[in-house]
């Protein structure tokens, strides 16, 4: 007897509730086994590939690309018995249960199922439970939304009017799933479009033709050049903004830093350092063999400098427990390296930083490095970070006052290290010379020992050896 098991979205991370849709890897009538990679999502915290709990043929694709869906929603059917009876699949669930944005107004983000016979009633689908969807085969975090799902008819070949029943009774616009897509891709309303094709039809010639139409009255804002980030937008009708909805990475990150910002005091301190000899090192273990296999850079001796510094004032590595009233004084040093990539900033870490000799932290902060820009970051390495650094001057920046990471007490900022005149020995001398900014949680941290870590990680950057008697 064929049996129809529905996937549900399971928590990929620590208590996430929801995830974008990024690319299937199957389509409906594909086959496959159990562990396949079946979808490739984005959460708050890391791009991250779902395996497929089942073996058998997808019968259904329950949310499109680019939709956000809840923890527990329905995201795919497949018959785990192909080669039983033959059997009409369950219908597919509402998008609007299922998807934090409701994807109603784009049909071809659920897949249609084979049109019922009109002589037979389709019975209304039962209750989403642990039982009907298939829960025994549970990957992380797995539950079922709560709520009934509800079916809407189709009949085969139909074309939904645009922007549903309201919008339909005022603009009974009829285009088909690939120009609804062009157009919402283009951000063209398709009410404002007068249709060419037979019976009210808009047509992908209609589409471009508006396109053409609006680009000529439209003054350019920006070079026609590639503009990623406008991609997931939609462009205003004279073309002279893009509205793009904040999700994933981006959503988070507002999120954390107005909460940071407005719950924790925070206090920058300052220190404009003397860092040849950190230079010089980095030269030196360039060319050293035993470094050949990582890439040495002053972040490097940077990251070694705070972990010297945390151990000499492990009080600053704490966090601040508003619910139970307690500071949490942290006895492990996870490092975080902010890192900006295409789909925002993102803060891993190294997991037990402070044991860690200078070739292997050189070897994690690599991984990490090329993790973060790819888009691989797991969300295990995005949490329980302890103390940080932001590297400003990658960009060519001298200093900042940079914000909290949530639940850590202190971030060191690293700024663009140039050649200046300076004082040496009592002499003016071409040195290398950058400047540190720590901000810190002056709830946990006061002025004294934010100044004592920052005037020690100063201390190691203008000479490490310095770091051996520490060490």
């Amino acid at each position: 007897m064929p049996s129809f098991q529905r996937f549900n979205l399971p928590d990929a991370g620590e208590g996430l509730t929801e995830a974008d849709i990024v690319t299937w890897s199957v389509a409906v009538g594909d086959t496959v086994e159990v562990n396949q990679p079946i979808v490739e999502i984005e959460t708050a915290k890391s791009l991250v590939e779902l395996p497929s709990p089942y073996s058998g043929v997808v019968t259904q694709l329950l949310v499109a690309e680019g939709d956000t869906v809840e923890v527990g929603a329905p995201i795919l059917e497949v018959d785990v018995d192909p080669d039983g009876e033959p059997a009409a699949p369950s219908e597919p669930v509402q998008v609007a249960d299922a998807v934090a944005e409701p994807a109603a107004a784009s049909p071809s983000a659920v897949a249609a199922p084979v049109a019922p016979s009109q002589a037979t009633p389709v019975p209304e689908p039962a209750p989403a439970s642990a039982e009907s969807e298939g829960s025994g085969a549970v990957l992380v975090g797995y539950g079922v939304k709560a709520g009934n799902a509800t079916r809407r008819e189709r009949r085969e070949g139909s074309l939904d009017p645009i922007g549903g029943a309201e919008a339909a009774g005022q603009y009974p616009v009829l285009a088909k799933p690939p120009v609804r897509k062009l157009a919402k891709e283009l951000g063209v309303d398709l009410t404002t479009i007068t249709p060419s094709g037979p019976g009210g039809l808009v047509t992908r010639e209609d589409v471009e033709q508006q396109v053409k139409a609006t680009a000529a009255q439209t003054l350019a804002t920006y070079p026609e050049d590639d503009q990623p980030w406008l991609a997931s937008g939609t462009t205003t009708r004279d073309g002279r903004s893009t509205r793009v909805p904040v999700k994933s990475v981006r959503k988070r990150t507002a999120e954390a830093m107005v909460q940071s910002a407005f719950t924790a005091p925070h206090v920058t301190e300052f220190l404009t350092v003397d860092v040849t000899e950190t230079m010089n090192l980095v030269a030196r273990l360039k060319q050293d063999r035993d470094f050949a296999d990582v890439r040495v850079t002053p972040l490097l001796i940077v990251a070694k400098a705070l972990l010297l510094a945390v151990r000499r004032h492990p009080e600053v590595n704490a966090a601040w427990d508003e619910q139970a009233q307690e500071i949490v004084y942290k006895h492990y040093v996870n490092l975080g390296i902010a890192a900006s990539t295409p789909r925002g900033l993102v803060v891993p870490n190294i997991k037990d930083a402070h044991r860690l000799p200078l070739h292997a932290l050189a070897l994690e902060l690599q991984d990490l490095t090329a993790e973060a820009r790819n888009g691989s970051t797991s969300p295990r390495a995005m949490s329980d970070g302890t103390i940080t650094i932001t590297n400003v001057g990658a960009l060519g920046i001298d200093t900042g006052t940079p914000i909290l990471n949530p639940g850590e007490a202190a971030i060191l900022a690293f700024g663009s290290i140039r050649q200046q005149p300076w004082v040496h020995e009592g002499e003016i001398a071409v040195r290398w010379v950058t400047q540190l900014a720590l901000s810190f949680d002056h709830r946990l941290v006061d002025g004294e020992l934010g100044a004592r870590v920052l005037a020690d990680v100063g201390r190691v950057m203008n000479d490490p050896s310095q770091g051996l008697v520490w060490a």
